[in-house]
């Protein structure tokens, strides 16, 4: 299945071929006396990011698809290029930072066409990070734009979720009225104000992800349902069905919010007192293997490896021991074992395997399954990996 790349995004790709072959990568250079481990990880990183840039510019689109996917201002790709940036900051290779702005500049820093949906802001991270990178404040243009008008004209919707085959559509998806969304769209908005200096914005987030945390969160689980139809539905076993991704884009989200939040912020502090709730549910559920079963709470015995949720979770319980969050000594080895999972998921030529397809509920998950978005994961995860330097 072919789809038209963004031209520009392809130009540089191209272009740059030869100096992947020419800069040192991050394993024959640990900078800064990091330990081989650290730069172990941003090699396989540099690899995975490699080799997805390179089949995008040649136009490929993997099996099971959906229609976001060839959206290049969508969150398909769009949560893979919140990981690149990532990269960008620490790689030595300049193509991961040009393919960043290039996006950018190809997108005219557009956001997604649907003005309040959470999927259609998660680009704009990537434009946050081109206005710190040479791009400039013509960068966040638009986004400011966007924002503006639904600070002006607000939601005023349930977060009561219907079956997407409803004639009248998903009303609610005006509003983060599922898990997902967390990741998408209130990272942007509290950046926007640390970057802007216009606190309405990380207000209005604030207050939105409290709503969808009263909504969905469970309180006796410490996992958030993926939307409201969840609540009575079970699995095989009878246990209640959180889905893998879905908590790993909230758990995610939540690292990618609270270090853009004032310390003694109040919301900051519920934020905390989540992400620390979810952690120590999700280490107790973590598989021997390493990876996260796709239905949180069923029979470890019985699932399959999926590395999308693996690499939000890991990510962020890296990123919670960097920043304090969690105890080192409580927490390391979840990261290592989660880690060791993703690098298994990784094929010969730097394809991300197990990385479940697109859907709303848990699935199977084969080797040969990837995804942008699980991509953009995985290089959440590898960079944090690398800054937690494990030895």
């Amino acid at each position: 299945m072919l789809f038209s790349v963004n031209r520009s995004v392809c130009l540089v790709i191209v272009v740059l071929s030869a100096t992947f072959a020419r800069t040192p990568s991050a394993a024959a250079e640990a900078a800064d006396g990091s330990s081989a481990r650290a730069a172990e990880a941003l090699a396989l990183a540099e690899k995975v990011a490699d080799y997805q840039l390179a089949t995008m510019a040649g136009g490929y689109v993997p099996p099971n698809a959906s229609p976001d996917t060839p959206d290049p201002t969508g969150w398909v790709q769009g949560a893979m290029f919140v990981g690149l940036t990532e990269l960008a900051d620490r790689s030595k290779k300049p193509s991961y930072r040009q393919a960043v702005l290039a996006r950018g500049l190809a997108n005219r820093w557009q956001l997604g066409k649907r003005t309040y949906h959470a999927d259609d802001h998660v680009i704009a991270a990537s434009y946050l990070w081109a206005a710190r990178n040479g791009a400039g404040p013509e960068a966040l243009a638009p986004l400011r734009e966007r924002f503006d008008t639904i600070l002006a004209f607000p939601p005023q919707v349930s977060l009561e979720h219907a079956e997407y085959s409803d004639p009248r559509g998903v009303l609610c998806a005006q509003r983060w009225c599922w898990c997902d969304a967390v990741f998408m769209a209130p990272p942007v908005w509290i950046e926007l104000s640390q970057a802007t200096g216009d606190w309405r914005y990380a207000e209005y987030a604030k207050k939105e992800f409290a709503a969808t945390t009263d909504f969905l969160y469970d309180s006796e689980e410490h996992l958030y349902y993926r939307d409201s139809r969840f609540f009575e539905r079970r699995g095989p076993d009878g246990e209640k069905m959180f889905w893998s991704r879905g908590n790993g884009w909230v758990f995610a989200g939540l690292a990618r919010m609270i270090p853009h939040l004032p310390p003694q912020d109040a919301g900051r502090a519920r934020m905390e007192r989540v992400f620390r709730q979810m952690a120590a549910k999700l280490k107790s559920i973590q598989k021997q293997d390493g990876y996260w079963s796709p239905s949180l709470l069923s029979d470890p015995g019985k699932s399959v490896p999926e590395s999308s949720g693996t690499g939000f979770f890991t990510y962020a319980f890296a990123w919670g021991i960097k920043s304090g969050l969690l105890a080192r000594s409580e927490y390391e080895d979840t990261v290592r074992k989660g880690w060791a999972a993703l690098t298994r998921a990784v094929h010969e030529d730097g394809k991300l395997g197990y990385v479940q397809p697109i859907s709303d509920r848990p699935d199977d998950v084969r080797f040969e399954d990837t995804q942008f978005y699980g991509v953009g994961a995985f290089l959440l995860a590898a960079t944090a990996v690398a800054d937690l330097d494990l030895r």
